[in-house]
């Protein structure tokens, strides 16, 4: 695998800790951190892939436009559309004033980010 390739993998790993740590704390929750950060981990997990597969990609958190790309490598990977249909949102909207992250909106982040998390992951041949 390219060096760039685990950069990418490890960031994402990163996120995905950090979007279970925001959920889970006890004093201070943080539900909007959670769910940024699994959109975060999404998308840098398919950059991982694009990366390793040398597809040039847009820098954008739109995690539909880097999915498509991705099913020129990875067909296989459509039934991951749900999923980052629904993780997509938190990229921007949450990260400033208006809106809110809710538990529930945290926890099924959590439950889509751990799904695309799986598949690629597998693809990678890394454990889940």
């Amino acid at each position: 695998m390219k060096p760039t390739t685990l950069e990418w993998i490890s960031k994402a790993e990163d996120d995905f800790q950090v979007a279970q740590m925001s959920y889970r704390a006890r004093r201070h929750p943080s539900y909007d951190a959670a769910v940024f950060h699994c959109q975060q981990c999404a998308e840098k997990y398919l950059k991982a892939r694009l990366e390793e597969a040398g597809i040039a990609f847009l820098r954008t958190h739109d995690l539909l436009v880097l999915h498509q790309d991705v099913l020129a490598v990875e067909p296989s990977w459509i039934v991951l559309q749900p999923f980052l249909i629904f993780l997509s949102p938190y990229a921007v909207a949450y990260r400033y004033p208006g809106m809110s992250a809710t538990k529930l909106d945290a926890r099924d982040a959590l439950k889509n980010c751990r799904e695309v998390r799986r598949v690629i992951r597998s693809a990678f041949g890394l454990r889940v």
